[in-house]
Formats: C-alpha cells, sequence, structure tokens
C-alpha cells in the first residue's frame, strides 16, 4: 500500500514538473495548433529584421502591458532586467509583486541567448535547463525607450518602457503596433505600477 502512495505521489510531482517545463519550453496551446493545412492560418510572429545594438538594450524595463503568461495573470510592478554576460548569453530577472501592488514579490531568472546574431532581435529564454523558449523583439523605437516583446504563436505578448509611466497617446499607439502584428490585444492586461 504505502509503495502504491508513494507511486502516486512521484506520478503527481512528474506530471507537474512535466506541465512547468512543457510550458517554458515553449509548448502551451497555441493560435497555430491543428490549422496546419489551412490558408487561414497565421504566419508565425517574425522579431523585427533590423539590428539592434544589445549593450542598449539591456537594462531595465518596465512591463507596462502583457498578454500574460499564467505565472503573471496578476502582476504589479514587473521589472525586466537584462544583463550581457562575458560569453553573450543575457542573465534576466523579472521581478513582479503578485495580487496588488504590496503583494509578495515573485522573482525568476531566466537567462537569454541570442538565436539570431545578424539582427539579435530573436532570442531563446530558458528557465529551466535545457528546455528554451523563443523570445521575439518585435517592436524597439529608435531611442530604446519602448519595445513589444512577443512568442511565435502570439499566445504572449509585453509592452514594456524604461519608465513606470507612458503617456496615454504613447500606450495606445503601443497597443496599436501589437495589434498590428497580429495579437488579440482584447487579452491585453495594464500593469500597475506604484
Amino acid at each position: 500500500m504505502k509503495t502504491v502512495a508513494s507511486r502516486s505521489v512521484i506520478c503527481a510531482r512528474s506530471a507537474f514538473v512535466l506541465l512547468i517545463v512543457a510550458f517554458l519550453a515553449g509548448c502551451q496551446p497555441s493560435l497555430l495548433a491543428g490549422c496546419r493545412a489551412s490558408s487561414q492560418c497565421p504566419e508565425p510572429l517574425r522579431a523585427i529584421d533590423r539590428p539592434i545594438q544589445l549593450e542598449r538594450f539591456m537594462g531595465d524595463w518596465y512591463v507596462i502591458a502583457h498578454i500574460p503568461t499564467f505565472i503573471e495573470e496578476d502582476a504589479y510592478n514587473g521589472v525586466e532586467r537584462y544583463r550581457l554576460a562575458e560569453d553573450g548569453t543575457i542573465p534576466t530577472t523579472y521581478t513582479f509583486n503578485d495580487g496588488g501592488l504590496d503583494g509578495p514579490l515573485k522573482t525568476y531568472h531566466p537567462r537569454g541567448f541570442v538565436h539570431n546574431r545578424e539582427t539579435s532581435a530573436e532570442w531563446r529564454m530558458r528557465f529551466v535547463w535545457p528546455f528554451k523558449a523563443a523570445y521575439l523583439i518585435v517592436y524597439l523605437d529608435d531611442s530604446y525607450e519602448t519595445t513589444i516583446i512577443g512568442v511565435p504563436d502570439r499566445a504572449y505578448a509585453w509592452i514594456m518602457a524604461r519608465t513606470k509611466i507612458l503617456p496615454e497617446t504613447r500606450y495606445q499607439e503601443l497597443v496599436a503596433l501589437l495589434a498590428g502584428t497580429g495579437h488579440d490585444v482584447a487579452k491585453l492586461r495594464r500593469v500597475p505600477h506604484r
């Protein structure tokens, strides 16, 4: 009886770990799933095709709005911090308060890997070794003050800026740019900041 109970616990833990790994590997349900043969299927999202200066992209980015993953559905004060390491990887720290402006602080430490060396606009993010998920810079202004990040199936997106608050007109411009990439902006959630 004890062996059966132990196996049940191990199976439950394994299923949970596999679920998390599948999510982090970018295997979440896709807008493209089941429509491979249809001409109505959207093309996978692509990163911008102009080169970015990776060093200028580093630093703090405030998450202004997002089509969130399940871990950040109730995020407040979201900040993504990038640092370029000597080996060319990008140690990242993502912090937010969960459930309110003063909610518990959540911190994640994925590592970025530049996938497209010509533009540096397409990365792979690793939350759990050895799995990596695609991370696409789909918009970046010339002053490196605002950016939009997406994933190939458009399931998630992040509008980020160097400041916590954007003028409403600028925010609406970024929402329109996101909509222009084929994202469902009805799913967009503004991230409150203190």
